[in-house]
């Protein structure tokens, strides 16, 4: 994963890879429907050590990976052939480069989800789709207790955006390695529309545990298209 201006996963990756792994096999199938039938470059937004490549490149895209764990780009290499290391908010690429552009579990480790949004948007083609999914700020993160009984408390500190390093009851998985950015609700979803993104499909995906309460939230959302006016002639001429 890429965390703009820090590198966290340096170190970590045949760990988080073995981590990752199944759950991102669970969410290939809805990656790959959201998606749909494609063609062009698809930039692999945070793409880790390369687990969606394989599945966004069967939709007919072109997979470009990018992330700045050279670490995580390691494994990646056996994945996919493109990739560039690069931080996520100040992306190397020209405006319109991208037709797609995919931004998997990344929200909760870059410094500033608006700017990595308002980059994507940038370098993708007018029309072009950002297909999102990442963890549901309202049930996922530090302010979230899961229980034994699998039911889960939402702690006050919901409303306290910004980077945690702990929370009580953190299990061993990444968070307790490298901590998270929380990003409330709404701060989410201004950041797509002050991006100039045009939201298409909400998606709470069902919990691979049974849970009725979802653990992540998916976004599929479009760059406006340009548009053309034609002046009027004035009514003098």
């Amino acid at each position: 994963m890429t965390k703009t201006g820090t590198v966290r996963y340096d170190g970590l990756a045949d760990w988080y890879d073995g981590f990752h792994r199944p759950h991102a096999q669970a969410h290939v199938a809805d990656l790959v429907r959201l998606l749909g039938p494609g063609y062009g470059r698809c930039l692999d937004l945070a793409c880790g050590t390369g687990l969606y490549a394989e599945a966004i490149a069967s939709t007919g895209r072109t997979v470009v990976g990018l992330d700045v764990s050279s670490d995580q780009l390691r494994l990646a290499a056996g994945r996919t052939r493109r990739l560039v290391r690069a931080d996520a908010a100040a992306l190397p690429f020209g405006t319109g480069t991208f037709r797609t552009v995919t931004a998997l579990w990344m929200s909760t480790d870059v410094d500033d989800f608006a700017a990595v949004l308002a980059e994507s948007a940038r370098v993708l083609e007018p029309s072009g789709m950002l297909l999102f999914s990442g963890v549901h700020p309202c049930f996922n993160g530090p302010h979230t207790e899961v229980r034994d009984d699998g039911s889960r408390i939402v702690h006050p500190i919901y409303d306290r955006p910004g980077w945690h390093t702990e929370a009580p009851w953190w299990g061993e998985n990444v968070r307790r390695k490298v901590g998270m950015r929380h990003v409330p609700l709404a701060a989410l979803f201004n950041a797509f529309t002050e991006a100039g993104l045009i939201i298409d499909q909400v998606e709470e995906p069902a919990p691979q545990d049974g849970s009725a309460i979802p653990w992540s939230l998916t976004i599929r959302a479009f760059r406006a298209p340009i548009t053309f006016r034609i002046a009027r002639p004035s009514v003098d001429s």
